[in-house]
């Protein structure tokens, strides 16, 4: 039993029945939300979008995490990996979440799809902006990025049982091609999906922007699971420098999210153009406190926490960061989505919360499931044993 605990992860009814009452809180929510007067049409549609979105995100960044080391031929990550690789089982999962949201909430979503409306503006975007060419693009975004994460996770299973080098070659191929996919798409889907909500802004600095909370908010995830697997016995070949090492991630992805926030802000601001400043008035104006909680919890919070060495190499306190990092990224994407598509009616209520709760149960159940179908460890992996002896003095 000792040795079963050590490499796979046995997923017990215990934490399956807790996972089924988060989701069993979304569903509920979900009714809520649907037939509740309270609740508009837009309100209940962007709240799938959100979760939809950031959970997503999860999924492609914990893809992204292994694809990245693997084609640097990092060694450190090694222990860790198969976590964000059964976070990427989510994708399909996401998409056909996120294809319903579409297919019956897109008018309340999106208001360029409604061409008999259009401006000269909106008029100018149509070769893009157009629901034809976004589906297309929308199922070659779900194509490409489940494809790709499933033959990743495959090809660095199958090194389990067998040790031979071609293995660890085609997962390399396979990141070098991922990653180049995903460098593309995550910003064409976040114009696609979120930008082009207030569809008369655009932002140059867009893509990367929603790129670094999806990276930041990814390590917090990794981190959270991470935590959690060693508090039930699992992973004791997972250190605290492999930790600490997380810990700088987070620290320095949330630098590169307010760098990216901030030059966004005073690009927009210096220049003071009307079309452009129209985001952020809305923002600013109608939705102040959460505009300021925002920066607070992505970096505010992070940078002055873990600026020490010594406190991204206690457990807690990483975990606790990790854990304001993941709420403030949602908080992130809400104000990103909410004031675009639901205005004055935007709120935070039970159905915001516990649909959030919902997806939070669906997405670590489709994440344990995913560790319980393969070994924690991945020992035949060229640099498992460079990652056992791994040791960082900074």
């Amino acid at each position: 039993m000792e040795q079963n605990m050590e490499n796979k992860f046995v997923f017990d009814s215990k934490i399956k029945m807790i996972l089924y009452g988060m989701i069993a809180v979304g569903l509920i929510a979900l009714l809520v939300g649907l037939f509740s007067e309270g609740v508009v049409e837009s309100r209940f549609w962007a709240n799938l979008l959100l979760n939809n979105f950031y959970f997503l995100a999860l999924a492609l960044g914990g893809t992204f995490f292994v694809a990245v080391h693997e084609m640097g031929e990092s060694g450190w990550q090694t222990s860790i990996q198969r976590v964000p690789e059964a976070m990427g089982r989510f994708i399909p999962f996401a998409g056909v979440l996120m294809l319903i949201t579409f297919l019956f909430g897109i008018h309340h979503l999106y208001h360029w799809t409604d061409t008999a409306h259009h401006d000269e503006i909106l008029a100018g975007k149509a070769p893009y902006l157009n629901t034809t060419f976004f589906y297309i693009r929308f199922a070659i975004y779900f194509a490409g990025w489940s494809i790709l994460s499933y033959y990743l996770r495959k090809a660095s299973i199958d090194m389990d049982s067998d040790a031979d080098i071609k293995y660890y070659k085609k997962q390399r191929i396979l990141s070098s091609v991922f990653v180049v996919f995903f460098a593309i798409t995550s910003s064409t889907s976040a114009w696609d999906w979120l930008m082009s909500i207030d569809a008369h802004w655009f932002s140059t600095l867009y893509g990367w922007y929603i790129f670094s909370g999806l990276l930041v908010s990814t390590i917090a995830m990794i981190i959270l699971i991470l935590i959690f697997l060693r508090n039930q016995g699992y992973m004791s070949h997972v250190n605290k420098e492999h930790l600490h090492d997380l810990g700088k991630y987070l620290f320095a992805f949330s630098i590169l999210w307010m760098y990216l926030w901030f030059s966004q802000y005073l690009l927009i601001w210096y220049s003071n153009i009307p079309e452009e400043t129209v985001y952020f008035v809305e923002r600013v104006n109608n939705h102040s406190t959460i505009f300021y909680v925002n920066l607070v919890m992505n970096f505010v919070l992070p940078f002055l926490v873990l600026m020490t060495r010594n406190s991204k190499r206690m457990i807690g306190v990483t975990g606790v960061v990790a854990l304001i990092v993941f709420a403030g990224h949602w908080v992130d994407y809400f104000l990103a989505i909410m004031p675009g598509v639901v205005g004055e009616n935007t709120k935070v209520g039970f159905f915001e919360i516990g649909l959030t709760i919902g997806y939070i149960g669906l997405f670590l159940f489709i994440v344990f499931l995913g560790l319980s179908k393969a070994s924690l460890i991945p020992k035949n992996h060229p640099f498992y044993k460079e990652s056992l002896d791994y040791h960082t003095n900074y």
